[in-house]
């Protein structure tokens, strides 16, 4: 694993700080949601017909979108920054497998992965910084495994920073997110916008894509 950045720190401290209490929010998160719950299912059935490959959700917080996606039949693990959501997740689900890292060097081989879920997590990396994320999940993607992104989307205009109530956080046009996850070799699937419920402040971006090299053999790393 390389060495953290400060912004990585800065977002893991946030996180430790109020870490019961947003687990506490987080937890029956996916039950008003019909149209999240639609995509990564359509996620799910992608990875399980690839064939049977782990799946990594990367800042999986508590770990609850990680046990939705073993509920939906996937070998899923959690990855996160916050060592105290790490801890609340392993007491939550003790079935499951939770390590505290970082979406940017994942301490799993080139290609071992069939599917990453990286769930309104990308939204802390400062928007230079994320480049070399993509790198990354291609480097531990399968050929032809898949990538779903969930983000807060700028509704046409530029990356823009908000208020976010835990730590530094930016809205993207999915454009752009797109754009970036094709110049690693990605290819887009699908994709869905939604437009906020009552008690959300913006538009919800979800972007499904395939990783599209024959090889995975990429050592970038950002931290």
């Amino acid at each position: 694993m390389a060495e953290s950045s400060p912004y990585l720190t800065a977002t893991a401290d946030a996180y430790d700080a109020v870490a019961d209490l947003y687990a506490d929010l987080a937890r029956d998160s996916l039950d008003r949601l019909p149209l999240d719950r639609a995509i990564l299912a359509v996620f799910a059935e992608l990875v399980r017909a690839a064939g049977p490959r782990p799946v990594a959700e990367a800042g999986c917080g508590p770990g609850h979108m990680t046990a939705h996606l073993r509920n939906l039949g996937l070998d899923a693990f959690g990855v996160d920054l916050s060592p105290a959501l790490i801890d609340i997740a392993r007491k939550d689900h003790p079935d499951l497998r939770f390590e505290v890292g970082s979406m940017g060097a994942f301490d799993v081989d080139d290609g071992e992965l069939g599917g990453l879920l990286s769930w309104y997590s990308v939204i802390h990396i400062p928007p230079p910084e994320l480049p070399p994320y993509f790198a990354e999940f291609r480097r531990v993607l399968a050929p032809g495994g898949y990538l779903l992104l969930g983000f807060f989307e700028s509704e046409g205009g530029p990356v823009l920073q908000f208020d976010h109530k835990v730590a530094p956080a930016y809205r993207w046009p999915i454009d752009d997110l797109a754009d970036l996850a094709r110049k690693e070799e990605f290819v887009e699937v699908a994709r869905m916008l939604r437009e906020p419920l009552e008690g959300e402040r913006f538009r919800r971006g979800h972007l499904l894509m395939r990783c599209g090299r024959t090889t995975a053999a990429n050592t970038s790393s950002t931290e």
